[in-house]
């Protein structure tokens, strides 16, 4: 089977979408939350029914948006062309959901929910495109892995962006008014995610083609329940999901009430946990180049749930130091699966098509991305009820049972979804080796491009 190295460009290219991508995923885990309440005013309880309500929406969209680019191709390929037309619209939805409308609270609540909904669609179209690139810019694993190790990269520097950058914009443009604040630090980032996914259009190309199974929604459905690799990577994703944005979504409470610390604690401690996540791009790049990739998902997430139990019983209020060392190592360790998680989803739908000999693709990547906002909004749901069952009252001094919860949230809890996802992939048997020997049986329907000019791809993506 022919292959095709992809050039460092295109890898950048790649990984600026993720990062256009996490300009909303980012907020969402680590930032809506405390938005809502202490700088939008909602009510906690309002918040995580929020969260929880708006993820329905994505139960129809997102596997639709998998079964419409399964089934529509263009002369720029499959995918790319959802980044040029709604990269625009996209930016426009993260600017509208962090404004703040100065009007009585029942109606802040409809602009809550009308332009979360916004978001989410806008998110949908064009992240349901990009989780599937990865699987028609090469057919080499090694090369995906390698792709995904730049696309996380990218993806945690928009997180860095939007935890650190964005509340000191919104605490200096905003000039007291945290609310428009964050309405032009926000603002800013939605320019900017804009461009990136301009960018990753225009120096990626689709160069593997798979034979799309033509058949209706529900037949793909039942095809792909027949998966069982894919069904435990969506079983991972929820609950890894709902641990990282529990964790994610506290942390600012956590900076803010538990360590008594102003907006740029809260700042730098959220930055922390993104330069932990950073770092553990590149060292799972080089330790899947030596160890077993499938090995290092479980083992990784089985010691966030042994760090977060020591982050709990030793981290005082009074404790900062050490509590930025042990967040900083759950950030590190935490993320050291990322760049396999999203590679094994190519996987397992290689391996559904040779076990089925029918490829069902844009609806396996469409269920994953559900998966993964299922889980933040059930995560949402979990910390908007936790914090209205400890007692947390926005922007004031907290009573030691909420400084309890808030720390509960930050540790153990997120920890013990972490562990449960890495006992959860001991189900999972896709290893490199395992995958070779698939791939050398070859897969169906299966065809591989080449462009020798740039010019000549749209003609060679026509089907």
């Amino acid at each position: 089977m022919k292959t095709q190295k992809l050039t460092i460009l295109e890898k950048v290219g790649f990984g600026s979408g993720d990062m256009a991508v996490n300009v909303v995923i980012s907020s969402m885990m680590l930032i809506i939350t405390f938005f809502y309440t202490d700088i939008f005013g909602l009510k906690p309880q309002d918040v995580g029914l929020l969260l929880l309500l708006v993820r329905f929406v994505d139960a129809f969209t997102d596997p639709l948006m998998g079964v419409i680019t399964d089934k529509v191709s263009t002369r720029w390929g499959r995918y790319r062309p959802y980044f040029l037309f709604f990269a625009v619209p996209f930016g426009i939805s993260v600017f509208l959901t962090f404004s703040t409308p100065d009007v009585d609270y029942g109606t802040k609540l409809v602009w809550a929910y009308s332009t979360y909904i916004f978001m989410t669609v806008m998110t949908t179209a064009v992240t349901i495109p990009y989780i599937s690139l990865i699987g028609v810019l090469t057919n080499d694993p090694k090369d995906r892995l390698s792709a995904n190790g730049y696309r996380l990269f990218f993806a945690k520097i928009a997180a860095f962006l939007v935890t650190i950058i964005v509340p000191m914009l919104a605490a200096r443009w905003g000039e007291g008014q945290e609310a428009l604040g964050y309405q032009f630090a926000m603002g800013l980032m939605a320019l900017m995610a804009t461009l990136l996914f301009l960018f990753c259009f225009f120096t990626t190309t689709e160069r593997v083609r798979h034979e799309i199974n033509p058949k209706p929604f529900i037949a793909q459905l039942k095809i792909l329940t027949k998966n069982d690799q894919w069904q435990v990577l969506v079983g991972v994703c929820v609950l890894g999901t709902i641990g990282y944005v529990v964790r994610g979504s506290v942390a600012a409470y956590y900076a803010k009430y538990y360590l008594g610390g102003g907006s740029t604690m809260l700042s730098m401690f959220l930055a922390t946990g993104v330069i932990g996540a950073l770092l553990a791009m590149i060292a799972s790049t080089w330790i899947t180049k030596r160890y077993c990739k499938i090995k290092l998902f479980r083992y990784s997430q089985i010691a966030v749930g042994l760090l977060s139990v020591l982050l709990f019983l030793l981290v005082g209020p009074n404790d900062v130091v050490l509590a930025f060392v042990l967040y900083f190592l759950v950030s590190f360790v935490v993320d050291l699966h990322a760049p396999v998680f999203w590679s094994a989803i190519s996987e397992s739908v290689d391996y559904g098509h040779h076990r089925t000999g029918e490829r069902v693709s844009g609806l396996a990547f469409g269920g994953i991305s559900f998966a993964q906002k299922a889980g933040m909004g059930l995560a949402g749901f979990i910390v908007g009820t936790l914090l209205t069952f400890f007692g947390y009252v926005p922007d004031q001094p907290q009573s030691e049972f909420a400084l309890l919860g808030i720390a509960l949230m930050l540790s153990v809890i997120p920890g013990v979804f972490h562990a449960l996802m890495g006992f959860l992939m001991f189900k999972y048997k896709i290893t490199d080796s395992y995958f070779k020997t698939m791939k050398a049986d070859g897969l169906p329907g299966e065809e591989v491009i080449i462009p020798t000019l740039k010019s000549e791809q749209p003609a060679k993506q026509t089907p």
